[in-house]
């Protein structure tokens, strides 16, 4: 498969027929968001257009991909962990208002989301994973949980089972475990992080850490690149509970096989 090829399946560049794409957000946040998509497809064109001239097919090796680092507060992985995995997740972070007072902040009460696998753009195209949520939270996850136009395989969910954050990776096509984990670290999302789809601000950069009941071999979990998700600073106006729109880059770093 040429590179070219790779990409326009990949990101659905040129398509023939008529696809049927989730629905754009982009209530409260046109221009933002159109400057995101643009940058995002002008990439995407920029990448194809340098790939037609490479006859080598695409190698999708994980020990090539290299996780964004410098955000302070952020630790890096232990010691001896590998990549096992790179996933976008989109869905929505959750909250709850005490509606009898206005000026209390949201209280967090976990995510949903869907995770897509992204880890050979990870291995191949960095640039381009780096703008995935950015784009990937002005889309409406519908039914057919489609990344907006990214045809990125599904590769597990995300969700809280009570206070712990659960990722499921046990999917047929990857069987890489199911991860209930803690919060380790988090840091404030670079001042440049894309906002949602009614300009909330996007939510922190984390550090995850397997909890026991872990299956496979997962140890760390880093949430990166996200776009969206934050609530307003207060509850005035709010319901009793919401969902903020969101998108994130998840990292999954696996111990060696001692089998």
């Amino acid at each position: 498969m040429r590179l070219s090829t790779f990409l326009s399946t990949t990101f659905v560049i040129g398509a023939t027929a008529a696809p049927t794409f989730p629905s754009l957000d982009i209530k409260g946040n046109s221009v933002s968001a159109l400057d995101n998509l643009s940058g995002y497809f002008n990439l995407i064109a920029a990448k194809v257009q340098a790939a037609k001239a490479l006859s080598a097919p695409p190698v999708c090796d994980l020990s090539k991909a290299h996780m964004p680092i410098g955000v302070d507060g952020l630790p890096p992985p232990d010691a001896g962990l590998t990549v096992r995995h790179v996933a976008v997740g989109r869905g929505t972070q959750n909250y709850t208002c005490d509606t009898n007072n206005p000026s209390a902040a949201p209280k967090a009460i976990g995510a949903v989301a869907t995770l897509f696998n992204a880890s050979c753009v990870a291995a191949l195209y960095p640039d381009l994973l780096s703008q995935i949520p950015a784009m990937a939270v002005n889309f409406k996850l519908d039914e057919s949980e489609k990344l907006g136009p990214a045809v990125m395989a599904k590769s597990g969910v995300h969700y809280f089972d009570g206070p712990t954050p659960f990722f499921n990776l046990d999917t047929p096509a990857l069987a890489i475990g199911q991860v209930p984990c803690a919060k380790n670290s988090s840091a404030n999302a670079p001042s440049t992080a894309a906002v949602g789809p009614k300009g909330e601000k996007a939510v922190t950069w984390l550090r995850l850490t397997a909890k026991d009941g872990t299956t496979g071999n997962i140890k760390d979990i880093f949430r990166v690149d996200t776009a969206g998700g934050s609530p307003p600073a207060t509850c005035k106006d709010m319901p009793a509970s919401f969902e903020v729109q969101y998108a994130a880059v998840y990292w999954f770093w696996q111990a060696p096989d001692k089998s």
